[in-house]
């Protein structure tokens, strides 16, 4: 059982390559979308009344929709930072000193990509990844059996 925010446990949820990525739907399918067609809307306007204001309208709206954009990608990369953190002492912990200074090479993309799979596999994989094994990150999760759920993801 899982703790939920409210700390009545629920039931864990399931997850596996195909159903691993999330979405935040207040973000994905309310707000983004609404600023989209903000500037849509406003350059429509400003083609047919190519005024000042309505110039400035459309430079604006084109702002919102890059602040959105970018503070979605400052998350997404604060996130990986922390991921990286605790994938590196997770494989501190659970690989003998030897077998971990090899791994001391991953990328931040494989770390990331390694944070799905179990404790008693994630070891092999890591290794794996750094003979070259996997070409990118992708392949990685692709490889793992046993799926850790990551469900607290910005």
């Amino acid at each position: 059982m899982v703790p939920t925010q409210t700390g009545i446990p629920m039931a864990e949820k399931t997850q596996d390559y195909k159903s691993h990525r999330q979405f935040v739907p207040l973000f994905h399918f309310v707000a983004f979308p609404i600023l989209i067609a903000n500037a849509v809307v406003e350059g429509m306007r400003f083609y047919r009344d190519q005024s000042s204001q309505n110039g400035w309208a459309l430079i604006l709206a084109i702002g919102l929709v890059l602040f959105a954009l970018t503070a979605r990608t400052m998350a997404v990369k604060a996130q990986d930072r922390i991921i990286r953190l605790e994938e590196r002492l997770r494989l501190a912990s659970l690989m003998a000193p030897e077998q971990y200074a090899k791994v001391q090479g991953l990328t931040p993309r494989q770390l990331v990509a390694l944070r799905f799979a179990s404790d008693e596999e994630v070891p092999e994989l890591a290794e794996r990844a750094m003979t070259g094994e996997f070409k990118s990150a992708e392949d990685i999760k692709k490889a793992v059996k046993n799926w850790r759920a990551d469900l607290h993801r910005v």
